[in-house]
């Protein structure tokens, strides 16, 4: 009896989970209002992110584009052959954007949305045929592979080193010892030196392929998609039907062979001209995929004229506009802050998270006093997850988060919901030169002006929990950043700056 109602809970926990990851599937694709008109699938290490770059200019230039053209109806797919243990400290060390969906350990993991919750019915499919204790009872004795550290060792991926000159005559010795012991697996070689051991079901090709078939199955199969990358971990996802490739400039030669053997004569696959992350700019170009031109590569945008109204596009250039201000990289002038100004609402407010206000044209004003002193300094602001929700016939909510880099490549996280008491920690992370995620912000936009209004139904319950300092576990509360005071406001030399935005 104990057995019974043993097994019982574990079934209820498996449905349970089961149902977590369908329901982060659907609220995924919910977000989008129709079919995703573009889906990227990307590897990250030299592929999105460009480890002899130490500007992340490729990277930050592609992070400009996605959120302002891109995020409120495309999805974003890292592919990483990377644990997720590696994955997290990546995005502790490079300014990269959240997708939607991660793939991770070479297609055995995948998961969604920001909580990263994993995918119960693909760990079910690749638990078949699959057995890891026989994986490590064949290679155990192989004085040819190096065992890989552990953090790389996952329920559906055995990994190892092995030198270039004999991967190929273990691989076919593993293959045969694993097909006599009944084990169906894949054996993949990237990297001059990475030797990874699944499930045959798995990889990078298979885990998309998953996806494909589950968004086909609810009517929301993207429009295109477009797979990028650099190594052989990476040649599966060419191989999927109807998608176009991007290697970039910089993939490894096991990756170029194989093109040359079994796509070279495939149009909807190329090989760009640029490195990583600027190589999947262009492979949008050359495709005719969208919008390929990223606001980062304009650099005055005030005479542009505006045919249609996008508030992505609107908050993607005014934090820009204030990254390119204090590195000195625009024109000191009057008229800068007075085109700034033109677009604000004379009602229009900052709301800092301690309930402290400033008219947002107030807030402009004092940008006089930091002009360039961030110049000389790898300095950087971009958002991310940037959201519009339009609220009236010319309003919109939209939400998004605001990062900063300000020192050294040396990052790592805040604390979200700090108030005014919890600045002990904070002014640490600040010595320390760190990349921070300061908060949710919330900010609403009417053409052709910013502005704040009490009234407006969405607005008020959001700016009542903020001034009173609402915790975070508050479902409708946004996570306010660090402070060091209430009077913090755009020029001081704190990293919170400029103050969030709540307007509409």
């Amino acid at each position: 009896m104990p057995l019974y109602k043993h097994q019982l809970s574990d079934d209820c926990s498996s449905l349970y989970i089961k149902l977590v990851s369908e329901s982060s599937l659907r609220k995924t694709m919910d977000r989008l209002a129709g079919n995703a008109n573009l889906m990227i699938v990307s590897d990250l290490d030299h592929t999105m992110v460009d480890h002899h770059d130490p500007e992340n200019l490729s990277l930050l230039r592609f992070n400009a584009l996605w959120e302002s053209k891109y995020r409120s109806n495309s999805l974003l797919v890292f592919s990483t052959g990377r644990s997720p243990t590696l994955y997290k400290e990546l995005r502790k060390e490079k300014p990269m954007l959240t997708p939607d969906i991660t793939i991770m350990s070479v297609g055995t993991e995948i998961t969604y949305g920001n909580s990263m919750v994993p995918d119960d019915g693909w760990v079910e499919f690749l638990n078949q045929k699959w057995d890891r204790n026989i994986v490590s009872e064949e290679t155990r004795n192989l004085s040819e592979l190096t065992l890989q550290s552990d953090t790389e060792q996952r329920p559906h991926k055995v990994s190892f080193y092995v030198q270039k000159d004999k991967a190929q005559d273990i691989m076919k010795s593993l293959s045969t010892r694993f097909k006599e012991r009944g084990l169906d697996v894949k054996i993949i070689y990237s990297g001059g030196m990475d030797l990874d051991i699944l499930p045959q079901g798995a990889g990078k090709g298979q885990a998309l392929a998953y996806l494909h078939k589950k968004f086909k199955a609810e009517g929301k199969l993207p429009k295109n998609t477009l797979v990028c990358g650099d190594s052989g971990n990476d040649a599966e996802l060419f191989s999927i039907p109807d998608v176009h490739g991007v290697m970039v400039s910089n993939a490894q030669e096991e990756l170029l062979q194989w093109h040359a053997a079994n796509a070279k004569a495939n149009p909807k696959i190329i090989h760009a001209t640029e490195r990583c992350a600027a190589g999947i700019i262009q492979a949008i170009g050359h495709f005719k995929l969208g919008p390929s031109t990223s606001p980062r590569d304009v650099m005055d945008s005030s005479d542009a004229k505006m045919e249609t109204f996008d508030p992505a596009d609107e908050v993607v250039k005014f934090y820009l506009f204030y990254e390119r201000w204090r590195r000195a990289e625009v024109e000191q002038t009057e008229q800068c802050l007075a085109n700034l100004k033109a677009v604000c609402s004379p009602s229009g407010i900052f709301i800092h998270p301690s309930g402290s206000e400033k008219l947002l044209r107030d807030c402009v004003s004092l940008l006089r006093t930091c002009y360039g002193d961030k110049q000389g300094k790898q300095f950087r602001v971009w958002v991310d997850q940037v959201l519009p929700q339009q609220v009236g016939s010319d309003s919109w909510l939209v939400k998004f988060k605001k990062w900063e880099q300000s020192g050294c490549n040396c990052y790592r996280r805040a604390h979200l919901g700090a108030c005014p008491s919890d600045m002990v920690g904070w002014s640490r992370a600040k010595q320390s030169n760190i990349l921070v995620i300061l908060a949710s912000n919330y900010l609403a936009i009417q053409t052709p002006h910013l502005y704040f209004s009490h009234h407006h139904p969405l607005l008020p319950e959001r700016k009542k929990e903020w001034v009173s300092g609402c915790s975070t576990a508050s479902s409708s509360c946004p996570s306010p950043p660090p402070a060091s005071s209430a009077s913090t406001w755009p020029c001081s030399q704190s990293s919170i700056s400029p103050p969030e935005i709540i307007t509409k």
